[in-house]
């Protein structure tokens, strides 16, 4: 499957955030990359570049390239609701992404690691598909013979996120989707409209 391997912190620097999970390198040079990038001047960004960097910044955060991305963009714009935030919705009920609000791994490259290297189950069945979309009600649980892992135990001890969409329960390290999360109860620092704005020109 198609994923971005390039480098983390480049990118990171390049949006100004931490995009990727906690990065000491880029705690170090939180400046844009570049021979210019401490440089107090810079040119301002036209409405297209200001659009495009977000959608950037969007694919970079959910680890989804173009392709798909546009895919996802397309069923927002069809779905009741607004296309904007039914699109960070769509992109917050992957299965990887579940997986990392969960605590199950640190970061999505991680969780999308477990899912297919089949460490991740939905409802009791082995799923290997990161981008799977799931539903309201959905189990998604650490599989009976992964559940030693010592990476995943590490992981979920270190987690102190909640969320009101998800539950788990350590003890049997199984959880629910509980519901897709509304607008508010999504952290991620996107401005879904420049997106929208941008696709529909």
């Amino acid at each position: 499957m198609a994923r971005y391997t390039g480098p983390k912190t480049r990118i990171a620097r390049k949006f100004g955030e931490a995009i990727f999970g906690d990065d000491k390198a880029f705690e170090k040079r939180n400046y844009p990359p570049g021979q210019h990038g401490m440089a107090k001047k810079r040119g301002k960004k036209s409405e297209y570049a200001v659009q495009l960097m977000e959608k950037q910044k969007a694919k970079y955060s959910y680890g989804i390239l173009e392709k798909q991305f546009r895919g996802l963009f397309k069923k927002a714009s069809a779905t009741k609701g607004v296309t904007g935030e039914v699109l960070l919705q769509l992109c917050e009920a992957r299965l990887d992404n579940v997986v990392f609000r969960m605590g199950v791994a640190p970061s999505r490259r991680g969780a999308r690691q477990l899912v297919s290297h089949r460490h991740i189950t939905v409802n009791g069945d082995v799923v290997n598909i990161p981008s799977y979309h799931l539903k309201p009600g959905d189990k998604v649980a650490v599989r009976e013979k992964s559940k030693s892992i010592e990476a995943i135990e590490r992981s979920l001890s270190n987690s102190s996120h909640v969320y009101e969409w998800i539950t788990w329960n350590n003890d049997v390290k199984e959880g629910t989707f509980v519901t897709v999360p509304a607008r508010l109860q999504i952290p991620e620092n996107i401005k879904e409209q420049l997106i929208v704005e941008l696709y529909n020109k």
